[in-house]
């Protein structure tokens, strides 16, 4: 049964990336004409389409897709525990793992679009259009680290000092959670 849980987790996991990535996309207004911007609206929008007609958005930040992600990191566990414990009785702790799977699955998305932006930047030399979406995105919280930390003999260190600091971000959430935090 570990398969079938790896399975749903990690389908769970890919969809929940592709929804936050919609909600990023947005709040960071990215070029939406982009092939790869294109592809997140598309993979999304037979459910976010109708959402947003019931529920506004509050500023730039899209409430019906930012639910519909919550909806699912709590469906995720509920698919989960009906698959590997064979049972089901939903309890109040739901909506907290709910919130607390979304946070971690927006810190993952970060690494992995700081480390897509990073390798793209080596190969590509900017003419990716994916890569042009991964620098609209990355660049609102490079740029003030840039400022303070200079490149040094042509390499960026924003990056990296990123990646430390979604690090220690993780594992203070981690101190305060308690293990669960490690588990989702």
């Amino acid at each position: 049964m570990n398969s079938i849980g790896f399975l749903v987790s990690t389908l769970f996991d890919l969809y929940i990336m592709v929804v936050l990535l919609r909600i990023w996309l947005q709040w960071a207004r990215a070029d939406f004409y982009n092939p790869f911007s294109q592809f997140i609206v598309k993979a999304t929008q037979p459910v976010v389409g109708p959402l947003r007609r019931v529920i506004p958005s509050i500023g730039s930040l899209d409430v019906a897709t930012l639910l519909f992600a919550y909806v699912l990191s709590m469906g995720k566990f509920i698919i989960l525990q009906l698959v590997l414990g064979g049972g089901f009785m939903f309890t109040p702790e739901y909506f907290w793992i709910g919130a607390l799977s979304l946070i971690k699955a927006a810190g993952g998305l970060l690494f992995w679009v700081l480390l897509l932006r990073a390798i793209l930047s080596w190969v590509s030399q900017g003419r990716s259009p994916v890569e042009y979406v991964m620098h609209q995105l990355t660049e609102p919280m490079t740029a003030p680290i840039r400022r303070i930390i200079p490149a040094m003999g042509g390499l960026d260190l924003s990056v990296l000092v990123l990646f430390i600091g979604l690090q220690f971000a993780n594992f203070l959430i981690g101190d305060f959670v308690g293990p669960i935090w490690f588990q989702l």
